[in-house]
């Protein structure tokens, strides 16, 4: 195994999931208080789960989101 090919890999999958995962939040949330089905001050709970089908792998992150 060569190191920095899977490190790099790794880098470059970690921050396309982060850029692609806020954008489409942002439009969600976005949406919802143009539709009306957010005040605007509200706080969710947030999970996500990366896995690696080949071995196995689910590792879950829980978090919060406020939007104030």
């Amino acid at each position: 195994m060569n190191e920095d090919v899977f490190n790099a890999s790794i880098r470059k999958f970690l921050k396309t999931l982060g850029v692609t995962a806020q954008r489409e939040i942002e439009k969600a949330v976005r949406k919802a208080l143009e539709e009306g089905k957010l005040k605007g001050s509200e706080k969710f709970s947030a999970k996500a789960t990366v896995t690696l089908a080949g071995i196995g792998l689910a590792h879950e992150v829980t978090g919060e989101i406020e939007l104030e």
